[in-house]
């Protein structure tokens, strides 16, 4: 099971209400990617990569340039964080 923490809510919605402006048509492309790339982590929880001081791993989606931060915690993916490649990931 996949749970979204807030701050990854909030992440989305905040992505989506910017592009929204710019084009709609984008901005659900983008969170419907988003949804189904976090989605294929039930088959694959460990697809993403690991760096250095930074907790957990990241799912990296290149076609959008966003970054998926998660945790897997015993048999659940827990959502951290979405944000674009620009921006910085809290470290440890």
């Amino acid at each position: 099971m996949i749970f979204w923490e807030e701050e990854a809510l909030n992440d989305r919605e905040k992505i989506f209400e910017y592009l929204y402006r710019f084009n709609p048509l984008a901005a659900e492309q983008t969170d419907s990617l988003i949804e189904q790339r976090t989605l294929m982590l039930l088959e694959q929880p460990e697809m993403g990569v690991v760096r250095k001081g930074i907790k957990g791993r990241l799912l990296i989606i290149p076609e959008i340039s966003m970054t998926v931060s998660y945790w897997i915690d015993e048999q659940h993916i827990r959502v951290m964080r979405v944000l674009h490649h620009k921006q910085k990931f809290p470290l440890r």
